[in-house]
């Protein structure tokens, strides 16, 4: 078993759409697809390819007992399973499965509606068939309502009308009758017209990428098989206590497991699933497909096959999850694809070795930036190049003139995009098991060797992870003492401790946060802050997640040497910092806040979550301040900070963007008259800003510090605390 702190929210990934509303997933639900995507790695069994779930396995009845029980036992709250979390249950499944109610009827919600009362039951004496019933009914509904869907837009549609769809569920019944959800459908069919005519496509371009989404939307429902249905189900009841417990089937495990220790077995090349195609989305260096080189960005995969004879199995519409699970093995074992090349070379079957792949190099990729008075843009050399950044941490060392004085001041970053630990190798005594903390170390230590003034932990976009890392990684930084502390069910609270007193980073600190900055990353923030030791910059304050979650694998619970039955992920403490204080639903404030739309991102956060905790406080710990970030010093970073804006374009044009951006979130309706529609979108395209910040999380060849007008802002604001801390003396006490 293991803790993590990991999560934030997720959304409507299965019908395809970015746009992020008011839903109880976790962010790790979110996460974990894009591992899946990696056609990288390890030797678990593809499953079957069901059509439809069959007849329930033995495992779902001992499954669901399992979780039911642990539930009642393990849980935070003093919820139970019981008709309230029954009631809750029954709900969120149906939200699950139609997050927009696109699909089901109302006479559908009421013919189920007095199971309510009843699932607790079924639950705890293992029967789970009433997923069955209700999928069987989904099923059906999906059918008919992607039938209409195809009708539509093979019709003539008047675009000059002045109609409006209703965008927020939160605002919208089931519909009542099949008219009435055609009808329903007839608007999102042109609305899904609009924005592909928005993006510049042709009209028939449309139509027939459209046709292909909608039939795709339809074969991966139907793809569903009882592993991914009992794993909604269960995570129904779950997140029926809080956001955060799920019920993790046995893929959804190798693939968090995956994602905690950075590596994996496999080819090295990242996948995602377009329209039924599976295309290459990117080769990994230094991994199998990269060393082979046949195989390229762009290319389409149709086929696979096992070992120099094995039968090829075809993939077209195939899961993306089955597909990886196919391409996945052990090292040294081969795996062959039927490759249709982006060049139109024609189909080739090309044979790969499969090896072991490190997701993140150990090594930095350093960066040595100048910038000179008569320099307008930062101009970059490279020094050395050898570490993909999606997952570890990455270094850039930043030149950065001091136009007022002319000192030049040499800024180190970190890209710390998690808090992961390889559980497995650290359980297995592995001397290089990897590990956030190791990371950073080994970071900080090039800095000090490079004579850095100043470090930036860019935790942007961390959504959390291991406890005892973000626990060590925090204790790089300060002597000793408290980090976090936890309180369980029964109230008892237990701090965890940084016990090593030395410290490998003195010098001045920044912590770079924004609301997508979650559990663990709270944690280091919440310290950091708490001791004085560094300067919060960034959105007015993080996630606001401040619970633990424990791992319970639940095949070694039922008997030994158990196959892997997936885990059940469950909320058992909530954290608070050495003030005191909870993160939960308030999130760590920045002291420093710069404009930005993901402040204003009323579906993001904790406190818009179903079912979130609420915040409270304990007795606050004894622990050292480093009078790092007094209030004066705050207040005046605040002030210089607040000059440069006023006189800043971008942060001009930001805050006209935020005042349209906070207008349209109230708004739960769309125009889908093509002249508004397209006038609107000019002005202000949330969905696309959406799918931007995801697009850009996937970007695993991003820069560790890219030069933008925000960042350029943020390395201002190091350099305007460098100066004040070394004129008043406060800080930078070689300990």
């Amino acid at each position: 078993m293991s803790l993590t702190v990991a999560g934030l929210p997720t959304d409507e990934q299965r019908l395809g759409y970015l746009r992020l509303k008011k839903t109880s997933m976790s962010f790790l639900r979110w996460m974990v697809p894009l591992l899946v995507l990696a056609g990288l790695a390890s030797s678990m069994v593809s499953r079957p390819l069901l059509a439809r779930p069959g007849e329930a396995p033995r495992d779902n009845r001992r499954i669901a007992i399992l979780v039911s029980h642990l539930m009642d036992r393990r849980h935070l709250s003093d919820l139970r399973v019981d008709d309230e979390t029954s009631r809750r249950c029954l709900a969120m499944f149906f939200k699950t499965l139609d997050p927009r109610k696109l699909f089901f009827l109302q006479a559908d919600i009421d013919e189920f509606s007095p199971e309510s009362s009843r699932i607790d039951d079924y639950l705890k004496r293992g029967d789970v068939h009433l997923a069955d019933r209700i999928f069987d009914r989904f099923l059906q509904r999906v059918d008919e309502r992607i039938a209409a869907a195809q009708k539509y837009l093979d019709q003539e549609h008047d675009f000059t009308a002045d109609e409006e769809m209703v965008y927020d569920p939160d605002d919208m019944t089931y519909a009542h009758s099949i008219a009435e959800a055609d009808e329903r459908w007839r608007k999102r069919v042109k609305y899904d017209l609009l924005t592909h005519l928005a993006d510049g496509k042709e009209y028939a371009e449309a139509v027939e990428k459209l046709h292909k989404r909608y039939r795709s939307i339809d074969k991966r429902w139907h793809q569903t098989d009882n592993d991914e249905l009992l794993e909604m189900f269960l995570s129904a009841l779950t997140l029926s206590f809080d956001p955060h417990s799920s019920y993790m089937s046995p893929s959804t495990l190798e693939n968090f497991t995956i994602q905690m220790r950075l590596e994996l077995n496999g080819i090295g090349a990242s996948l995602e699933s377009k329209y039924g195609e599976t295309i290459v989305r990117r080769i990994v260096p230094g991994g199998a497909a990269d060393k082979d080189g046949r195989l390229k960005v762009g290319d389409k995969i149709t086929g696979v096959a096992q070992g120099s004879s094995g039968e090829m199995i075809d993939i077209i519409d195939m899961k993306i999850n089955d597909v990886v699970q196919l391409i996945r093995g052990k090292p040294g074992t081969i795996v062959r694809l039927e490759v249709d090349p982006e060049d139109k070379s024609g189909i080739k079957v090309l044979d790969i070795t499969r090896a072991r792949i490190e997701l993140k190099d150990s090594e930095a990729r350093s960066q040595i930036v100048e910038r000179s008075q008569q320099q307008e843009n930062v101009t970059t050399d490279t020094v050395a190049t050898s570490v993909d950044t999606s997952q570890s941490p990455t270094g850039t060392i930043v030149e950065h003139e001091d136009k007022q004085g002319g000192a030049k001041y040499r800024i180190g970053v970190i890209d710390l995009p998690s808090f992961y630990m390889d559980m497995e190798g650290r359980r297995a005594g592995r001397s290089d098991y990897k590990s956030t903390s190791r990371d950073v170390r080994r970071l900080l230590e090039q800095f000090n060797r490079e004579n850095v003034d100043l470090v930036i932990m860019d935790l942007r976009f961390n959504g959390g992870g291991s406890l005892p890392e973000a626990v060590d990684t925090t204790g790089l930084f300060i002597s000793k003492g408290p980090v976090v502390q936890v309180k369980g069910p029964d109230g008892r609270v237990t701090p965890y401790q940084d016990d090593d007193p030395g410290t490998v980073w003195k010098g001045p600190l920044v912590v770079l946060i924004n609301k997508f900055s979650a559990s663990a990353s709270e944690i280091f923030a919440g310290a950091i802050q708490d001791y004085g030791r560094g300067v919060i910059i960034g959105d007015h304050a993080t996630h606001g997640k401040g619970t633990v979650q424990q791992l319970f694998e639940l095949g070694p619970a039922m008997f030994p040497d158990a196959p892997n039955l997936g885990a059940l992920k469950l909320t058992i403490q909530q954290f608070y910092r050495p003030s005191g204080d909870s993160t939960q639903n308030r999130g760590v404030v920045a002291d420093v806040e710069l404009p930005s739309r993901t402040t204003y991102w009323e579906e993001i956060g904790e406190s818009s979550l179903d079912y979130a905790l609420k915040f409270d406080q304990v007795q606050p710990l004894p622990h050292e301040n480093y009078h790092e970030a007094n209030t004066k010093l705050v207040q005046e970073l605040n002030h210089r900070s607040e000059r440069r804006r006023a006189e800043s374009e971008f942060f001009t044009k930001e805050d006209r963007k935020i005042k349209r951006f906070s207008k349209r979130q109230k708004e739960s309706k769309v125009t889908l008259n093509r002249e508004k529609f397209l006038a609107e979108r000019a002005e202000e395209n949330t969905e696309k800003e959406q799918a931007d910040i995801f697009n850009h999380l996937q970007d695993e060849d991003r820069p560790v510090f890219a030069e933008t007008p925000y960042n350029e802002e943020v390395l201002a604001i190091a350099v305007d605390y460098l100066r004040l801390l070394r004129s008043s003396q406060v800080a930078l006490t070689r300990r």
